[in-house]
């Protein structure tokens, strides 16, 4: 072949490379070009799920509000029921044995006093609550059928001038069913802390009362010791001897408030 005739070859052949190369170059332009543009699309649709999902979420709210009310609020304080004692048809007492002068056999001593006064306050559950439910006895109106004993139990023994009140405070009651009954005969045990000559001891009291819907009526007893209040038992005139037993009752009347 002539050199002459070369030229135009090596011509046509750089043409061809140069098209090639131009024509991959510009194929994969778009892919890269485009490659973005599918990658940003999600990005608004994504958001615009997450800019939505709050206003979905406040949807349970007013359903467990709405259990919430309906369940603890029907079940709630409204339910307690406080028992006021009636100062006019309660009375406590003291019943002992002792040994009088001039008489061979023990016999019983008794002393009553009206003054009670108080009030118990169960729960919905019917448990009491303590910083509500005290009953207080005056003691310096303890009157039994002699005098000169009367007047020794209170100023020697029970030391009125200084502790002239005794107090109960409720702290648990076992046998009586829930809610309080409203017709009726139960009887069951008051436990709580009784102090009398500044002493707290706890004791429990049997309970037998009668119920209705406007009250609660019966009669409670505990036994103590004197002596485990810091008191000796007396002996002045003509009592020679008073028993540290000592048996404690209460008779009582309430009236019931929702």
């Amino acid at each position: 072949m002539k050199p002459w005739m070369l030229q135009p070859l090596l011509a046509a052949a750089l043409l061809v490379l140069t098209a090639c190369g131009a024509s991959s170059t510009t194929s994969s332009a778009p892919t890269s070009a485009s490659a973005p543009t599918p990658a940003s699309a999600p990005t608004p649709a994504s958001a615009s799920t997450a800019a939505s999902a709050p206003t979905s979420a406040p949807a349970p709210t007013p359903l467990s509000t709405t259990a919430a009310q309906n369940t603890p609020a029907s079940v709630s304080g409204s339910q307690a029921v406080r028992l006021v004692v009636d100062e006019q048809a309660s009375q406590a007492s003291y019943h002992a044995r002792e040994q009088l002068l001039g008489h061979s056999l023990p016999s019983d001593a008794i002393g009553t006093t009206k003054q009670v006064s108080g009030t118990i306050v169960l729960g919905p559950g019917g448990e009491p609550i303590a910083d509500q439910s005290k009953i207080t006895v005056d003691l310096s109106a303890l009157q039994s059928d002699e005098r000169r004993r009367d007047n020794f139990i209170k100023t020697d023994t029970l030391q009125t001038s200084r502790f002239p009140t005794a107090t109960f405070v409720v702290r648990d009651i076992q046998g009586l069913g829930t809610p309080l009954p409203s017709s009726g005969q139960a009887t069951f045990q008051l436990s709580g802390d009784l102090t009398v000559h500044g002493v707290t001891r706890p004791v429990t009291w049997q309970v037998t009362a009668t119920f209705d819907q406007q009250q609660v009526s019966g009669s409670a007893t505990t036994q103590v010791l004197i002596s485990d209040f810091g008191m000796t038992p007396p002996k002045a005139g003509p009592v020679l001897s008073l028993d540290d037993h000592l048996t404690l009752e209460l008779t009582f009347a309430a009236s019931r408030e929702a």
